[in-house]
């Protein structure tokens, strides 16, 4: 009949079977690609490699969950955070620091960065850094609104800046480095010694006058010969007689009486720490002192050593002092009244090595 005729023209071999298969079979890969065009996440190509989401899908959303993550939508830039510490040091662990950033800058990704390691080497000289662990931020931290707020504590060098992490009030893991002796500081001992000690102290500091007597005083009699001392006077704007006692001092310094001199303020702090014009207090100490007091007066009457003392403050801020008295043993840092014996241990340790 003619409809036994047509089945039988439309009856197909087994090869044209398995080519009509394959066809259909392209066909609902592509209509079902289609379906998701556009749809919530996944995009064609993506669709077939397994995974991925569309740009255009993205851009719809805020948040989305995948994997049993939840992913949110941020306006502001992807910052590179470049961390660098050292894995030896327990104390430099950068973990508590990094959550606490993670907070105030959620779209940051860090980088770990060996101190010894010669890219570390290298970021620690071109910014100049200090203790670690040390933070440097990419140049699109500009675009966040945490920047305005962090400028003041950070240090661009090129296209990054580095945070001042001490000044900042970052915790200290350890120092790299230590104050250096300016020309106008106080030093006494050899600059080639082994060992050198950068003190800062307030001669009206109640604290500082315990610690020169019990720590100071004492290292200098059992160690002149093998430490260098450096003495920073660390003081806040406002202290004026302490300022005055300062340059005092570092003018006796210039004869060759330093010690002595400190001495003397140590042991009068009440004297002319109370006077309204510590002056002619000063120049009396001086005198006493068998000084030339003529040099004596000059020196202190035009504050030969002021920007001297402005320059340790801004230095010392630096390196994260807050309190005096102060004291770097090479790169090992003492803060408040601590006792002798624990230093002389620490610097027979140094002389050791």
């Amino acid at each position: 009949s003619e409809e036994e005729t047509i089945q039988e023209e439309v009856q197909l071999d087994p090869e044209q079977e398995k080519d009509k298969k394959i066809k259909n079979l392209i066909s609902a890969v592509i209509l079902l690609a289609g379906l998701f065009v556009g749809s919530l996440f996944v995009d064609v190509v993506q669709l077939v490699r397994g995974g991925g989401f569309s740009q255009r899908a993205l851009n719809s959303t805020d948040v989305f969950s995948s994997n049993g993550k939840t992913w949110v939508a941020f306006s502001e830039p992807l910052v590179k955070v470049q961390v660098i510490s050292d894995d030896t040091c327990e104390e430099c662990k950068p973990d508590e620091v990094l959550v606490g950033l993670k907070q105030a800058l959620p779209t940051m990704s860090n980088e770990k960065i060996d101190v010894n390691s010669e890219q570390g080497k290298k970021l620690v000289e071109q910014f100049n850094l200090k203790t670690i662990p040390a933070f440097i931020f990419s140049k699109e931290i500009e675009k966040t609104e945490l920047f305005a707020k962090a400028e003041p504590f950070l240090d661009k060098q090129g296209e990054s800046y580095a945070i001042k992490s001490a000044e900042a009030g970052f915790p200290v893991g350890k120092y790299i480095s230590a104050p250096k002796a300016s020309d106008k500081d106080v030093t006494l001992g050899s600059s080639d010694a082994k060992v050198k000690v950068v003190a800062f102290s307030n001669f009206q500091n109640p604290s500082d006058k315990q610690y020169y007597n019990t720590v100071v005083a004492p290292m200098l009699k059992d160690y002149s010969d093998k430490i260098q001392l450096v003495f920073k006077s660390y003081l806040p704007p406002t202290a004026t007689q302490a300022i005055s006692a300062s340059i005092a001092a570092s003018c006796a310094n210039e004869q060759g009486k330093f010690t002595a001199y400190a001495e003397k303020l140590f042991a009068s702090q009440d004297a002319w720490g109370k006077a309204k014009d510590a002056s002619g207090i000063l120049k009396g100490y001086a005198a006493s002192l068998g000084l030339n007091t003529g040099e004596f007066n000059k020196c202190l009457d035009e504050k030969r050593y002021k920007d001297s003392i402005d320059q340790t403050l801004k230095e010392g801020q630096s390196f994260g002092i807050q309190a005096t008295p102060a004291m770097f043993i090479d790169d090992q840092f003492k803060t408040g009244v601590i006792k002798y014996d624990d230093v002389k241990k620490l610097i027979d340790e140094k002389l050791a090595q």
